[in-house]
């Protein structure tokens, strides 16, 4: 995985999975106005430009997030903690710039060759760490400048909007006061993090969470209480790209997960039985699904492989990886096709253009039960919506589009809504905060009410049966494909 540096640009390899070690340590602080313990901020502002279309009052389900995904709560040795670690807290107060800087918009900042230990020099700092824990204020001033050229992009507005609507606390008007105050609040929200995370929902009016976990997600929690607190309202699909990777002769991973399914596998036939052991004890921790993201290092190419044709184990060539990772993609979802679960799949946005989701319809035909979530799709929009339009069992999720560009999100509609049936069609956020995934969500009914609203009064389709479509592209076709939560009341 591309680590961050401060000091400059990332990798041309970066991934969605950067992580950003801006800021290091604990902070002091003083407790000023905020939205924990003090009035409520002003009411969430009506989304922008939405037309003649009101959508603000629909639930969202939140089917493919990953809130936590920040430094301040961590990383663990394959992505973030929040991931891998269920009830998974801080492990220092979180800042606005936690959330600000995150992997998303933080890894572009730096792409963009911004380096925030730089800023802070040039401003007379030793470091961006040592000026916020000095002066939260002044550390924002020294990173406006460098916030600029970014202000009209997805992740800033979707991190903007969030922050406005949970807060009341505008990005790019707050005083220097109201940053500290911001800052304060952030801090005291995430020391109670799943408590914050079900107040933010409910003021959002997100129905449903879904999270996209690791296996050591569901090992013994190294805090049953925190874990607990998430649990009680987070489902989850497990990313089944650690599986793809357990081919080494000498594999840790490997061991701890044969040891949590009571099996390990070394050939065709324990392999099976080990998924079919480790995906029974997942099915009773609220898994839904399963999820990868192969696209971002090959293609979507599953090829049917025959068990003679598999090394299992060793030093393999990387031919020999290709048929080792198809083997199992295929045996996980046979395992899915079995259990009727959906699996969310990457496309596009990465790997270019060997990530078109084309391929997949091999897949669709051999695992008819198993639905699959083409995930985010651009730029591959013609390709994800005659995927969605010929096979019953292929949908799409907009999700992670408004963050990119609201553009995009605009786009889609235009090519799939007279063209894919509309229970294919679901918008979650793919969100690193619960945060951003405000923001994305205002975007996301903005941009819907809009492009209803003009396909509505082109096509002579009233508002009732538009707010109907806008339901099920919120919450309704999620709560179907998944298989919890109920339809909304229109």
């Amino acid at each position: 995985m591309s680590q961050f540096t401060r000091e400059g640009p990332v990798d041309p390899g970066l991934t969605r999975r950067l992580f950003l070690g801006v800021i290091g340590a604990a902070l002091p602080g003083t407790r000023l106005h905020g939205p924990t313990g003090s009035p409520a901020p002003p009411e969430t502002p009506s989304a922008p430009n939405a037309g003649r279309l009101d959508l603000s009052d629909l639930p969202c389900f939140c089917a493919h997030e990953h809130w936590g995904s920040i430094a301040s709560v961590g990383q663990f040795f394959d992505g973030f903690r929040a991931d891998a670690e269920a009830g998974a807290l801080p492990a220092r107060r979180t800042t606005v710039f936690d959330i600000l800087l995150d992997p998303y918009f933080g890894g572009w900042l730096a792409q963009s060759g911004v380096g925030v230990d730089r800023l802070a020099k040039a401003a007379g700092e030793e470091s961006f760490e040592a000026l916020l824990r000095k002066d939260p204020a002044k550390a924002f001033d020294v990173l406006k400048p460098a916030l600029a050229p970014h202000v009209l992009g997805g992740a800033f507005q979707c991190i903007r909007g969030g922050i406005l609507a949970l807060y009341g606390v505008d990005l790019l008007a707050a005083s220097g006061e109201a940053i500290a105050s911001l800052n304060d609040a952030i801090g005291r929200n995430y020391e109670q993090l799943f408590a914050w995370y079900r107040r933010a929902m409910e003021r959002m009016r997100f129905s449903h969470l879904i999270r996209p976990v690791h296996p050591e997600f569901f090992m013994p929690p190294k805090n049953a209480g925190t874990a607990g607190e998430e649990l009680a309202f987070t489902d989850t699909v497990l990313r089944i790209d650690p599986l793809l990777a357990l081919w080494p002769k000498e594999c840790p991973r490997r061991d701890a997960l044969a040891a949590f399914a009571g099996v390990e596998p070394r050939d065709a036939g324990s392999w099976r039985e080990f998924l079919t052991r480790l995906f029974d004890k997942l099915a009773a921790a609220r898994l839904r699904g399963i999820k990868q993201l192969q696209a971002y290092s090959r293609d979507l190419d599953f090829q049917p492989r025959r068990d003679s044709d598999v090394v299992f184990r060793g030093d393999l060539t990387a031919a020999q990886v290709r048929v080792f990772q198809d083997w199992v993609a295929n045996e996980c979802c046979a395992q899915a096709h079995e259990r009727n679960w959906p699996h969310q799949i990457h496309v596009g946005t990465h790997n270019l253009p060997h990530s078109s989701p084309l391929p997949l319809a091999g897949l669709a035909r051999r695992y008819g039960r198993m639905k699959i979530v083409q995930l985010h799709c651009w730029p591959f929009l013609d390709e994800a919506g005659s995927l969605a339009k010929q096979f019953a069992n292929v949908f799409i999720d907009t999700c992670w589009q408004p963050v990119l560009n609201p553009e995009f999100l605009r786009k889609s509609c235009r090519a799939w809504l007279g063209y894919v049936p509309a229970h294919k069609i679901m918008c979650s956020q793919d969100a690193t905060s619960v945060e951003m995934a405000a923001g994305s969500s205002r975007i996301a009914r903005a941009v819907l009410a809009e492009e209803l609203a003009r396909a509505g009064a082109a096509l002579g389709v009233g508002a009732a049966e538009l707010r109907r479509l806008a339901a099920g592209f919120l919450n309704d076709n999620a709560a179907a494909v998944y298989g919890i939560g109920a339809r909304s009341a229109r």
